[in-house]
C-alpha cells in the first residue's frame, strides 16, 4: 500500500523531558497552491522547538505537509495553521516554524510564527 497524505500528527514519549533541548526539522519541498492564481507554491520549512512531554514523530510530519500539496493558502495563513497543528499535537515548550518561500513574481516572502508555552522564559 502507498503512503499517502495525512492530516494527523504523531508524537512519542519526550526521552528527557527534565532538560531543555532545541529539535530543528527542515522540510525543502513543501507545495501548497496559491489561493488567487492557481499556481504551486514552493517552500522550505524550518521548525525548530522545546519538547514538553512529547515530540513529533517525523513520518508523520513529512505526510502532514504532503496533504497541503493541492490547497490553496496564502503564505501567512499556512504557516500559523502548521505551527498551530503542530502545537496542538505535542505541547512544546518553545517552537517556531519558517516557512521560506520560493521567489514567485520577483518576490521572495519569508513567514516566521512563534509559540511559546505559557510562563516560558527560555528560547528567545
Amino acid at each position: 500500500m502507498a503512503t499517502q497524505p495525512a492530516r494527523e500528527l504523531e508524537t512519542f514519549d519526550n526521552p528527557k523531558p527534565e532538560r531543555d533541548y532545541e529539535i530543528r526539522i527542515e522540510c525543502p519541498e513543501f507545495t501548497c497552491v496559491c489561493p488567487k492564481t492557481g499556481q504551486p507554491d514552493f517552500a522550505t520549512m524550518r521548525l525548530r522547538y522545546v519538547p514538553d512531554r512529547t515530540c513529533l514523530e517525523l513520518k508523520s510530519i513529512k505526510l502532514y505537509l504532503w496533504s497541503y500539496r493541492d490547497e490553496g493558502a496564502f503564505h501567512e495563513a499556512v504557516t500559523n495553521r502548521i505551527l498551530d497543528d503542530f502545537v496542538a499535537a505535542c505541547s512544546p515548550r518553545w517552537m517556531q516554524l519558517e516557512a521560506d518561500f520560493y521567489v514567485r513574481g520577483g518576490i521572495h516572502t519569508v513567514v516566521r510564527a512563534e509559540h511559546r508555552q505559557e510562563g516560558y522564559t527560555g528560547r528567545t
